[in-house]
């Protein structure tokens, strides 16, 4: 068993659980016969291309992978859904809210407003291509998820050439209103088509549907951990996220989606609502491997570190025993971005008319 002291002064991207954090001191830690470390060294410095290759992204974090206390697991990836109250300034929550408010206006100028925006002239053109509104849900979902993983594919050389935060503004700038039309143009016409069936009236069936849609976001939203960066507010970052809801799978935002499509359609019950699911889920399983391909392209090595022990399929790597999960996993889930998850969720539910009557007002 070597023995190596690792000199972390202020790494910036090194994230120590509470019961290791010590300030100004060097911090010592047993790590057993690593394979890329090996056991002739002993004591190698921070500043070790080795040594940053395999710790600079790690959370250091101990998990239970086996008996031996002695062999802790390296976490490669980043704790996702981390956030230190103590760490946040105020004036970048500000900066947020005013963010925030100058990008609802415009999209309401642009696009929104019947009287000013393109909104309804891109719905009307869509729409005019079939009478079938199928098709037409179909289409947007196309144009959307086209333009969507097209910049995300796009993304490495957009930032070079225009910077992070310009190329986050650019995506969103973009994705936000085709995003806005399609659900817009869902919920006025999920009652078109044909029926399918009718399950509306069985007991049980609104219970069931309501915990699974429930479900579904805290899936959904593992890319919202930090609001901060969605806004541009802080410098976006590619993020190899690695625990929480990333244990049980790789591609939350796609199971999430899949649980929420299947929900709907069960209840709707039409051929609208089958064929939104169709291209929502289609669009969700290109972004599953699309994504994985661009996280290899980033982080080489360490994503494929991870790659191996988590799952695109819910718990496969959990029965697999690749992934084993630490005793206090619950405490992963006990942090503020899913309580704001859990709160929007609730509150989503209930400002259901609202959506419904905003989106009958337009017209689209």
């Amino acid at each position: 068993m070597a023995v190596y002291h690792l000199l972390l002064s202020s790494p910036p991207s090194l994230v120590l659980p509470p019961s290791s954090r010590h300030s100004n001191f060097t911090f010592i830690r047993r790590i057993s016969a690593h394979p890329h470390l090996g056991n002739s060294a002993s004591s190698l410095s921070f500043s070790s291309p080795v040594v940053r290759k395999i710790l600079v992204r790690s959370t250091l974090r101990e998990d239970p992978v086996s008996s031996d206390a002695e062999s802790p697991t390296l976490l490669i990836g980043e704790d996702s859904a981390a956030f230190e109250l103590g760490k946040q300034k105020l004036v970048s929550w500000v900066y947020f809210g005013v963010v925030l408010g100058v990008v609802l206006f415009i999209l309401d100028v642009v696009w929104i407003d019947n009287s000013t925006g393109f909104g309804k002239s891109y719905i009307d053109a869509v729409s005019s291509i079939s009478g079938s509104p199928e098709v037409a849900m179909l289409m947007l979902i196309f144009i959307f998820a086209t333009v969507h993983s097209g910049l995300a594919s796009l993304r490495d050389i957009g930032e070079k050439l225009i910077g992070e935060r310009a190329f986050r503004v650019l995506f969103a700038g973009v994705s936000l209103p085709l995003a806005m039309s399609t659900i817009v143009y869902f919920i006025n016409h999920r009652y078109d088509g044909s029926q399918l069936w009718q399950l509306q009236g069985v007991p049980g069936v609104h219970e069931a549907i309501w915990v699974a849609n429930f479900v579904s976001f805290f899936f959904l939203y593992p890319s919202t951990f930090n609001l901060l960066e969605v806004a541009a507010v802080d410098k976006p970052k590619m993020h190899l996220w690695e625990t929480g809801i990333m244990r049980i799978t790789r591609h939350p935002q796609m199971v999430g989606q899949i649980v929420w499509c299947l929900a709907h359609t069960l209840w709707i019950g039409n051929t609208v609502a089958a064929s939104a699911s169709l291209g929502l889920i289609a669009h969700h399983l290109f972004g599953a491997w699309n994504g994985d391909r661009r996280l290899a392209q980033r982080y080489g090595e360490a994503f494929e570190s991870i790659k191996k022990r988590t799952s695109v399929i819910p718990f496969a790597a959990i029965l697999e025993g690749r992934q084993v999960l630490p005793e206090d996993y619950y405490k992963e889930f006990v942090r503020l971005p899913y309580l704001a998850i859990t709160a929007l969720t609730v509150g989503a539910y209930f400002a259901h008319p609202l959506m419904q009557g905003a989106s009958f007002r337009l017209h689209w």
